[in-house]
């Protein structure tokens, strides 16, 4: 028989007390292979890869009207989902707002990441430009200010990671509120931030649901994405 694995806690007065714990086999996690510079993990739903949309959909449901070219997408005619639907994930998004400066506030390099279609952090060029908080970029759009801006120039290609736990209906019928967690360029912008049942804009998308699809958001302005993957969480 193995050796029981010692795990020690110092006391108060810095002397070392252990207590012996048996790990089962099963329980040592998964082994994922990170990725390296923003690639995707080995556990990860590739979204785009650079070369073209086909795990996508225009919001109607029919092909994507969006332009694919060196390696990113810009954003085109209507908005775009993703085929697949998902409940809990672990986003990573490339974007970036145009280069040429057009419009303030929220006419300037607006769109939007809708989580299940119904839940929005926003994607606006928010360097040097004033808005309303919740509405500026990296914002729980219209519930939760950013605690701080970490924008980047126009142009500028620009990183969220953001894991996403959904609302959930127990069987009492109460609502189990979900949360966000945004890093914005490697900075916490939004820390575990609740989501309610009713915290949408969308209408067409109301109501709860286990899954649903990743939407991005035509807003008019030609915003670009590129390096998108999410992970599924349980």
């Amino acid at each position: 028989m193995s050796p029981r694995p010692l795990l020690c806690v110092a006391s108060l007065f810095g002397m070392g007390l252990c207590a012996s714990t048996l790990l089962a086999a099963d329980a040592a996690p998964p082994v994922v292979t990170p990725g390296v510079q923003g690639a995707p993990p080995s556990d990860a739903v590739v979204l785009f890869d650079g070369k073209d949309l086909s795990a996508w959909k225009s919001g109607d449901g029919t092909a994507p009207q969006w332009t694919v070219r060196d390696g990113y997408f810009e954003v085109g005619k209507g908005n775009l989902m993703t085929r697949e639907e998902f409940g809990p994930i672990q986003l990573h998004i490339e974007w970036a707002s145009p280069a040429e400066v057009k419009g303030e506030g929220q006419g300037r390099g607006n769109s939007g990441v809708y989580f299940q279609g119904r839940y929005e952090i926003q994607v606006l060029d928010s360097y040097q430009n004033p808005t309303y908080s919740n509405g500026q970029a990296k914002a729980f759009y219209g519930f939760s200010a950013p605690l701080v801006n970490a924008s980047r120039k126009p142009g500028e290609w620009q990183t969220y990671d953001i894991v996403f736990h959904p609302p959930q209906a127990g069987a009492d019928g109460k609502v189990t509120p979900g949360s966000f967690t945004v890093f914005h360029n490697g900075v916490l912008v939004q820390d575990h931030i609740p989501v309610s049942g009713d915290a949408t804009t969308a209408a067409q998308f109301k109501g709860l649901t286990p899954k649903g699809p990743l939407l991005l958001q035509d807003h008019g302005n030609p915003v670009r994405y590129r390096n998108v993957w999410v992970r599924k969480l349980k």
